[in-house]
């Protein structure tokens, strides 16, 4: 099955509402519009009901009641106090009242306040805002489960209609982690792949497969692998391996003749983000596979980066990705 139509029969009849900031954008409004004609998600739009109206009627649209506006200025008063004291709290000190009042007039602060309070299940956000003020808010607010320490990015790399389908991580979020946090990734990014019907098989990769070179770089992931079986023995995680040794069967029975993973790894942990962000971009562009995402991993409810280049259809199919991840 397509990789999307496996998501919309994941979520339909589900009734999970995500919230999407930027109700004065386009892209947003027109896949808020489809999200809730084909019933897969309850949107709530941010913004002013007039003008949200408007852009959907210039896109040959009729805004209907399935889609929920909100217009954090008009929001009630008493609702806006009890949701600056539950920021108060959150942020234990860190904030004041006033702070908080006045960082709450940002739509992604509101809106991420909105799924702290279990008012809405996911936020997607980013058309117009870069990946700062979508990703602090979360970190501030959401936070990530116990035991990770920090949120990942990972894709999915699809390709022949999604009878191939991998996971990439981290390729958006974390420069250079150390062993604890590759370990913490591979973990995450092994719950992920399950959400899209990928069996994970995890290669933690490096420019060295089973003691060939000898660097500080390999024995980060050395350590990372070791770490990530402490953290979940039931994981098929094998490291550290060179990513031919990690595909091609014929490469690891001479490189990795042992591993339950070389050959026939799904999941591909990169070292850094450097060779993450080259080698997904790689995939897309030589190799013809569809990159979706960047997916927040580690969250404790799910938010979710736009590209600001992404156009309506790409809003739609990261509103599903996310979507899914609430039915967890």
């Amino acid at each position: 099955m397509d990789l999307f139509d496996s998501l919309k029969e994941k979520i339909r009849g589900k009734n999970i509402s995500l919230v999407f900031p930027e109700g004065d954008d386009t892209r947003i409004v027109t896949a808020a519009v489809r999200l809730a004609k084909e019933k897969l998600v309850h949107p709530v739009v941010l913004g002013n009901k007039d003008e949200v109206k408007k852009l959907v009627e210039s896109n040959g649209y009729t805004l209907t009641d399935d889609v929920e506006i909100l217009d954090p200025t008009t929001y009630p008063e008493a609702d806006f106090e009890a949701m600056v004291q539950a920021f108060v709290e959150r942020r234990k000190g860190k904030n004041t009242a006033e702070q908080a009042r006045q960082m709450l007039r940002d739509v992604n602060y509101f809106g991420t306040m909105l799924v702290y309070m279990k008012k809405v299940d996911g936020l997607v956000s980013g058309a117009k805002h870069p990946t700062g003020d979508t990703v602090r808010p979360a970190l501030q607010i959401i936070k990530t489960h116990p035991g990770v320490s920090r949120t990942s990015g990972a894709f999915i790399m699809s390709r022949n209609d999604g009878k191939e389908r991998y996971l990439f991580a981290d390729c958006a979020i974390n420069i250079n982690p150390n062993a604890q946090e590759l370990a913490e990734i591979a973990v995450e990014s092994a719950k992920t792949a399950r959400l899209f019907d990928i069996e994970p098989r995890v290669a933690m990769l490096s420019f060295s497969t089973k003691g060939s070179a000898k660097s500080d770089e390999v024995t980060k992931v050395v350590e990372a692998t070791k770490l990530a079986h402490e953290l979940a023995p039931n994981e098929e995680i094998d490291g550290e391996l060179q990513f031919d040794a990690a595909f091609v069967p014929v490469v690891a029975a001479q490189k990795a003749p042992h591993s339950e993973v070389a050959g026939k790894a799904n999941v591909f942990v990169f070292p850094e983000l450097q060779s993450g962000n080259i080698g997904y971009k790689m995939a897309q562009r030589f190799g013809g596979f569809d990159a979706v995402g960047p997916i927040l991993q580690g969250l404790n409810a799910p938010v979710s980066d736009l590209s600001r280049g992404c156009n309506s259809q790409e809003v739609f199919d990261v509103a599903l990705l996310t979507a899914a991840q609430a039915t967890v």
